[in-house]
């Protein structure tokens, strides 16, 4: 197998947006959890999966702030990580879960 350097920034970008997301004030953002993260190979952008408790107009509103907020979140990644680039972060639903 391997090595890739998107994997080891995967799981880097993970705990950080978890702990990022704590930090976000956005009143639309409710329970949050990160379930993946995937990376291009050139790191310049990143596909946050995000699972939501509650309702689909929660689920919604949650979205839309998480999408707002992405801004933020790749400022405040750019303090604490020490990438050359840090990603573009898109936040998409993970449909997984309720499958699940």
């Amino acid at each position: 197998m391997e090595y890739r350097r998107a994997d080891s920034v995967k799981g880097l970008l993970q705990k950080e947006i978890s702990l990022l997301l704590r930090k976000v004030k956005d009143p639309r953002i409710g329970f949050v959890t990160i379930t993946g993260v995937e990376v291009t190979d050139d790191l310049r952008h990143a596909k946050v999966y995000v699972s939501v408790m509650g309702a689909e107009s929660m689920r919604t509103q949650t979205m839309e702030g998480l999408h707002s907020a992405a801004g933020f979140i790749r400022r405040e990644l750019g303090r604490v990580l020490t990438l050359r680039r840090i990603p573009e972060i898109v936040f998409r639903y993970d449909e997984s879960v309720e499958r699940g």
